[in-house]
């Protein structure tokens, strides 16, 4: 079982670690199969034993712990510290999205017994996962980023964005308000005031950025990927193009390809040094070709769901980079390959969108070489399976829900 690559400790276990309720988490079962094949056992936080994750082969144990992000920290720390409790080992966790981050961060000290954290400064994933306080960390290290303000009310939010002139963009501000009291779906173009008023209603709370938006026609979507060691030294850093994202410009990555920018790669490094970012992370740059910057418009501090587009030729991603470095191992430093990324239902989504909006036929829904896909793994087929009975066929999915249930 053990893959392509250096040589990790198997006697290190792992948890992937989640809060909120998000079953379509590939980022999740690509770290299992990663960590997994490399011989790591594996653990997951989940929603229900039937999400994709929970069925996956390389999955020793699934707890069902299920979540909202409204529940008191103790109340999420309780339910690691017993997962860990019943590993009975001391416990890598991977945080799947930015409150199981900030949650890991903020309480090392209590779950420091039966799991080994990476030395991030406490309070630190908190400021880059919320979006304001990550303009500020940017305008005080150089590093570019859109325009943005943070409204205390709808009259400032009007006003605001009535002296930029529209489109803008809306974002949830900051970690557990987008879970407990969101303003938007999602990050949001908004191409008028009307559309503005529909998104954040009178009645509702308002915990949002606004931020300039940079055209479609004058932009370049990138990404980074990297794992710092302690004090932010880089210890590897992708980058890669993102092709298409669902919702169309705003949403997540459902195809992207790697290719190699040493600039990109240098800012994102020296960003994480300057800060003394430590574990892995997830950046989204957007290139506007008018100033020539690349301009970060989120930081997310733990790998990202496309984390598996990236991997060096010596087998490491960043997982696996994680891993090496908690457990006392080199890193090796070799170049990324080559490799593209899909994401099968929502990229058809995205391909008919943008081909009906650009009038044009999509392009790539076929399949090419060195494609990594969301869900399916030829050595790892549950979670594809239960990925369409739960997103795609949902009355069988019901089915087999009640069956299991009785």
């Amino acid at each position: 079982m053990q893959a392509n690559g250096p040589e990790l400790d198997r006697e290190v276990p792992v948890l992937l670690v989640k809060v909120g309720r998000y079953p379509d988490a590939y980022g999740a079962t690509g770290a299992a199969r990663s960590l997994g094949r490399a011989g790591v056992p594996v653990y997951a936080l989940v929603e229900d034993r039937l999400t994709p994750t929970a069925v996956s082969r390389y999955v020793r144990r699934a707890f069902v712990r299920p979540s909202t992000g409204r529940e008191p920290a103790e109340v999420l720390v309780a339910a690691l510290l017993a997962a860990g409790r019943a590993i009975g080992r001391r416990t890598i966790p991977v945080p799947t999205d930015d409150e199981a981050a900030v949650l890991l961060a903020e309480h090392q000290e209590e779950l420091a017994p039966h799991f080994l954290l990476p030395p991030v400064p406490a309070r630190l994933p908190r400021r880059l996962a919320d979006k304001g306080a990550l303009g500020e960390l940017c305008r005080r290290h150089g590093v570019a980023t859109p325009r943005a303000a943070t409204p205390a009310d709808r009259a400032e939010l009007l006003s605001t964005a009535r002296s930029w002139g529209y489109p803008v963009v809306l974002k949830n501000l900051a970690p557990f308000t987008r879970l407990a009291a969101p303003a938007v779906s999602h990050t949001t173009v908004v191409p008028d005031e009307a559309a503005l008023l529909a998104a954040c209603p009178p009645d509702g709370p308002l915990s949002v950025l606004l931020q300039e938006y940079v055209p479609q026609a004058a932009a370049e979507d990138w990404i980074t990927h990297l794992c710092c060691g302690p004090g932010g030294k880089p210890l590897v850093v992708f980058t890669g193009v993102k092709d298409r994202s669902w919702p169309p410009e705003t949403g997540v990555t459902t195809r992207g390809h790697t290719r190699s920018n040493l600039e990109l790669a240098a800012i994102a490094g020296d960003f994480c040094r300057a800060i003394g970012y430590c574990g892995t992370a997830d950046l989204d740059w957007r290139y506007d070709r008018r100033t020539g910057r690349y301009n970060l418009v989120d930081f997310n501090p733990r790998n990202g769901a496309q984390f598996r587009l990236f991997e060096t030729v010596d087998g490491v991603d960043v997982v696996r980079a994680l891993h090496l470095s908690l457990t006392g191992r080199p890193v090796p430093s070799g170049p990324q390959l080559p490799r593209r990324f899909r994401m099968g239902r929502l990229d058809t989504l995205s391909a008919a969108a943008t081909a009906w909006t650009d009038r044009r036929r999509p392009w790539g829904l076929w399949p090419e070489p060195r494609t990594e896909h969301a869900w399916f793994a030829a050595d790892d087929p549950a979670p594809a399976a239960m990925a369409v009975l739960r997103f795609s066929l949902p009355a069988p999915y019901r089915l087999l829900r009640s069956a299991l249930r009785s």
